[in-house]
């Protein structure tokens, strides 16, 4: 309500211009109001509570709303939990002693993954095992298990090949016994393929195809070179592997015989040592007419102008099946064809279902030393694991593992 002031009262002398000043009174007396109302109240802040496009009434944002403020307001705001607990009061920093320098403790300790198989005499995997089952030893030391868990993945492994112009019945062997791995092959699987003679050869690279595989083995047609260098093979393999994650394997079908290698025994041990995570496979080709040529009193020759001896196969029978025992993998020495496809379905039950066990080792030395691997197998009360078959039967057990692995190394 607006308060109006008092007329003041008219002397005599302006009466006669009372009339007009009244009315220009009043008219003043209208005027003024207005305008004092224009100065002592502002209008609604339209812009402030309204859109002033539509006209509708716009959402406040509250502080912790977050997202675009502007014009079309915010997105969505957030329910705070009443019941969410409070945040954690920070840590507590020890005081710093004046004087005393900050020191850091750093403690590498390694884990070491050893892949176990256990199988029956048969080769028949024994399935149930628990991590209590297994006793683990490094250089005779009993060591803790800390990871324990049954793989059953795909594979991944190389196809190394002895092919050269040797003997007609080696390269024939070898053509069917490739031909019979490739065919145990599940999806899934990689596969790389190469062959040797004085040299290796990469045929295909690393492939879940099984035609890219068929493909690679038939160009094993015509051989080149009678040498088989197969220590420099292998040690180019297990160089390759080495850029590759995870389990490796080597399937090796061969003599054994290597003929003009550059890498010595000696050196290509030491690199199956030191290559981590690699499992081999020979498998020996050949068999058929090394024993005709024994029953005859000779050795069954291996390529033109290489002599090559009974002494000369057996030690190379020994090598391969060294290769198999450090690395953990099995030596086949098949004598018929039939025997083949047996052979490498052993393999893929042996690669596929294996039992993983990991430990931290009691020697925390990072001197780059060989440490030898043992590992039992044993019934929960810690007395001899008892397998029977269908009939009721006790079987033997074999348990498989690689014979030791090479330690860090660091450099002070």
């Amino acid at each position: 309500m607006l308060f109006r002031p008092m007329a003041p009262s008219i002397s005599s002398p302006l009466r006669k211009y009372a009339p007009s000043f009244l009315v220009l009174l009043a008219s003043l007396l209208f005027v003024i109001p207005g305008s004092a109302q224009d100065q002592t109240q502002s209008p609604p802040a339209q812009d402030q509570n309204q859109d002033q496009s539509s006209g509708k009434q716009k959402q406040d944002v509250p502080d912790d709303a977050g997202g675009p403020t502007g014009d079309i307001g915010p997105y969505a705001i957030p329910r705070k939990n009443p019941e969410a607990p409070p945040p954690p009061p920070p840590p507590v920093t020890p005081k710093k002693v004046e004087g005393m320098p900050d020191y850091s403790i750093k403690v590498n300790v390694p884990l070491v993954n050893v892949d176990v198989m256990v199988t029956t005499k048969n080769g028949q995997f024994v399935p149930g095992l628990k991590k209590e089952n297994f006793r683990l030893f490094e250089d005779g030391s009993p060591q803790q298990i800390q990871d324990f868990n049954v793989t059953k993945a795909p594979i991944t492994a190389v196809l190394l090949v002895e092919y050269g112009a040797t003997n007609y019945a080696f390269m024939i062997d070898a053509l069917q016994a490739s031909y019979a791995f490739a065919s145990t092959l599940q999806k899934g699987d990689w596969v790389a393929v190469s062959y040797y003679d004085m040299l290796p050869h990469i045929l295909v690279d690393f492939t879940q195809d099984k035609r890219a595989i068929y493909g690679a083995l038939n160009q094993l047609r015509i051989p080149g070179f009678s040498e088989t260098n197969e220590f420099d093979a292998l040690y180019d393999t297990l160089d390759r592997l080495d850029r590759v994650e995870g389990k490796k394997y080597v399937i090796l079908i061969s003599t054994g015989v290597d003929t003009f290698s550059r890498i010595t025994y000696d050196k290509i041990l030491k690199k199956v040592k030191d290559t981590p995570d690699v499992t081999i496979f020979p498998i020996s080709v050949g068999w058929i007419i090394r024993e005709l040529y024994e029953a005859q009193g000779r050795s069954a020759p291996h390529g033109m102008g290489i002599p090559v001896g009974r002494m000369d196969y057996l030690q190379a029978d020994n090598e391969m099946r060294t290769f198999a025992s450090m690395t953990g993998g099995r030596a086949y020495f098949p004598r018929f064809q039939a025997e083949y496809g047996e052979d490498f379905q052993d393999i893929g039950n042996d690669i596929r279902n294996q039992y993983s066990l990991a430990y931290h080792p009691t020697n925390t030395k990072l001197d780059g030393t060989y440490r030898k691997l043992k590992v039992q197998v044993v019934a929960p009360d810690g007395g001899p694991l008892k397998v029977k078959d269908q009939k009721g039967k006790d079987q033997k057990i074999d348990v498989v593992s690689r014979d030791g692995y090479t330690a860090k190394h660091t450099v002070d």
